[in-house]
């Protein structure tokens, strides 16, 4: 095997091995309900309706639908195992590390710094982000085609220069070259086939994420090192004029790449007005967020998943982070024609960060680890050659120089192991968060609900207390605050709760919804109606207005109408497995005989099975009765034990109870009978929208 082969396997194998913690790891609260937990629409897998809302959605602020494809293959794949899902993104992390040492050692024939710059890139910490958060599939997924871009370029550009195909070997624009004949590349074909090869590599690499906008700048800085295009280094007009011309279908594709992302992100209303941000605030946060940026590079500790904007940033950070940034600049512009890998790094980190530095403010984030993924490169890129370079020129005993390279690599590897762990699940992200932040709202909100989650409900009502104390203005806290009052018993303070979101975003259909179940629980049916009759107006294709109509008009005793809501609620969404469920418990179970329909139950609750694996004790149960009313005693039992084994193994201790009364009567050959006018929500098992 040769020694680049088995360099990359190396790399390839210790990637896998340092990142396999997150097999281990679940779903988040994080944007994961968002991208896969609560999509019922990426749950299917892939579908035809699925493709089409795949390319048409603006669902979670973007217009991504090569990462919503990556996301229903993996549904279709590995239903909601959320194993598998890591692993994916580790497979393409590990790709990457690969593509990345390939396209060094095609561009420089630099067998060792490009083997450093690839490490570095798949074990160092600030990466951590892209690869153990599912939601940042279109991290991974992006960079492995821009990777694929790259290389596809680089093949184009050594067939298109001049009569030789140029290997750049060292640093001085004197020394010489590696010179590959054009003849010996001629056998893969004419050099336009990779050209469009990488302008379709580019357009993938836009649908999975839109931040490779500046992809074509790359090109551009490759031209100039290490492709060397441009003659001696110098920046003449018809030089440079002559390769943006070349690029034209590239650009052409970032503009409208960059069109359709802010219509996107304003249409989810992510992009921060400037009443909000100021413009003033925007341009130090983005100077400060540089260096801390490269600060982290060089010291990776203390890191969080979300960093909350700042409402202040003092002069003395940004006169500081405005000299550092001033000052490589000018280093690298003073030194870029003896060492032209500065110049193309520094400017790769600089241009790569430009669509997330937050001149657009999108999100409440003033930076953010999942946006290194692509411009450390450029970093990595100017340090290593540059530190070859300084061994050569000093002299320094080679392994010396390796042994260093070890330390460094081998501390990226501890740093990273340690980081994974804080990627468990989202108590222990969000604890993490607030133990190195300050003032953070969004993690408060987030380790809030994941108590909320885990039943721990006076934990969460103080975290979300602490979210409402930092950013009383913001809806989403008190949102969560009427939810989880709701789940304490305590619904007038609900109601406060749920009035005041309204208040903040009175447009937003399921504060309308979480309004009227709580109206509901006080007695008020007719205000509680119309405020799921305004959700439904709001949105027509959201079910759950008309689900929590249904569940309302069965409290009411008004059978037929509340039938006919929920219906209208399964039109809207025939595969939400949660509505299928309900419905069926209610056509085999209730006791007046004129509302029962065992054999459409029965249907219901067998594809609310499907839909669920199996796996979810209140949908087994529903099935349970389903069979029980259509006279299959047998099967009954069947479901409600694997539905019994389920919820002990999770400690549903009270849903056990009544499945086990359940059980003993279809032993015995007997229906189960519930009335819906007192009560009539599966215990534990529904959410309240």
């Amino acid at each position: 095997m040769s020694r680049p082969r088995l360099i990359g396997l190396l790399l390839a194998l210790i990637t896998l091995l340092v990142y396999l913690p997150v097999a281990r790891h679940g779903f988040l609260n994080y944007d994961d309900n968002d991208y896969i937990t609560e999509n019922s629409t990426v749950q299917k897998g892939l579908t035809w309706m699925g493709i089409k809302w795949a390319f048409t959605t603006s669902h979670a602020s973007n217009w991504h639908p090569i990462a919503w494809l990556s996301h229903m293959a993996d549904c279709e794949l590995f239903g909601l195992n959320p194993g598998a899902h890591h692993s994916v993104n580790l497979l393409f992390h590990t790709a990457n590390a690969v593509l990345l040492f390939v396209l060094l050692l095609r561009l420089t024939g630099e067998l060792w710094p490009g083997a450093f710059i690839a490490a570095l890139f798949a074990w160092h910490p600030l990466h951590v982000e892209s690869v153990a958060w599912i939601s940042e599939r279109k991290d991974v997924l992006s960079t492995f085609f821009a990777l694929l871009t790259l290389l596809a370029y680089a093949r184009y550009a050594q067939h298109v220069t001049g009569d030789i195909c140029q290997v750049t070997r060292t640093n001085s624009t004197s020394s010489p070259v590696t010179r590959l004949p054009v003849e010996a590349l001629a056998k893969a074909g004419h050099p336009s086939r990779f050209y469009w090869l990488a302008l379709f590599f580019f357009a993938l690499g836009l649908m999975a994420k839109p931040m490779l906008v500046t992809l074509p700048f790359v090109l551009l800085l490759l031209d100039y090192w290490p492709l060397r295009r441009i003659p001696d280094f110098e920046f003449r007009i018809p030089n440079l004029t002559r390769l943006v011309l070349e690029k034209w279908p590239f650009f052409l594709l970032t503009v409208v790449s960059c069109v359709v992302t802010f219509l996107a992100q304003r249409h989810g209303e992510a992009v921060l007005s400037l009443q909000r941000f100021p413009l003033n605030l925007r341009i130090e946060n983005a100077l400060t967020a540089y260096a801390q940026y490269l600060l982290k590079t060089f010291w990776p500790v203390n890191l969080a998943v979300i960093y909350p904007l700042p409402r202040v940033i003092s002069w003395l950070a940004v006169t500081a982070a405005a000299a550092v940034l001033i000052s490589v600049s000018v280093a690298v512009w003073l030194v870029r024609k003896r060492s032209p890998y500065g110049l193309v790094g520094w400017l790769w980190f600089l241009g790569t960060l430009v669509p997330v530095i937050g001149l657009v403010q999108v999100g409440g984030a003033a930076l953010a680890n999942r946006y290194t993924y692509v411009p450390l490169i450029g970093v990595f890129l100017a340090v290593a050659f540059g530190i070859r370079d300084l061994a050569r020129r000093f002299q320094f005993p080679k392994p010396a120089v390796t042994a260093a390279a070890a330390l460094v690599l081998a501390g990226c590897l501890i740093l990273t192991e340690n980081q994974l762990r804080y990627w468990r699940d989202s108590e222990s992200l969000f604890t993490r968060a607030l133990a190195v932040t300050r003032d953070n709202d969004t993690a408060h909100l987030n380790l809030g609900n994941a108590f909320q989650e885990e039943g721990r409900l006076n934990e969460a009502l103080a975290e979300y207390r602490k979210a409402a104390r930092l950013s009383p203005g913001y809806f989403r806290v008190h949102n969560n605050l009427g939810s989880l009052l709701d789940d304490m018993g305590r619904p007038e303070e609900a109601l406060a709760e749920y009035r005041l979101a309204l208040r903040l975003k009175p447009n937003l259909p399921a504060l309308h919804d979480g309004t009227g179940i709580v109206l509901v629980e006080l007695g008020r049916f007719d205000e509680a109606m119309n405020e799921f009759a305004e959700a439904a107006r709001l949105d027509p294709t959201y079910p759950w207005p008309y689900f929590q109509m249904g569940k309302a008009l069965l409290g009411q005793g008004r059978n037929a109408e509340a039938i006919d809501k929920l219906r209208e609620a399964l039109r809207i969404n025939p595969d939400n497995y949660q509505i299928l469920a309900y419905v069926a418990r209610v056509l085999a179970a209730n006791e007046k005989p004129e509302v029962r329909d065992g054999q459409t139950a029965l249907v219901y609750a067998v594809k609310a099975n499907v839909l669920s694996d199996g796996t979810l004790p209140f949908v087994l149960d529903a099935l349970g009765m389903a069979c029980a009313e259509t006279g299959r005693f047998d099967d009954a039992q069947e479901a409600i034990e694997r539905a019994i084994n389920i919820a002990t193994a999770t400690g549903l201790k009270q849903d056990v109870a009544s499945m086990q009364q359940r059980l003993r009567l279809y032993q015995n050959h007997q229906p189960w009978r519930e009335s819906f006018l007192s009560t009539n929500t599966l215990p534990g098992a529904l959410p309240k929208n």
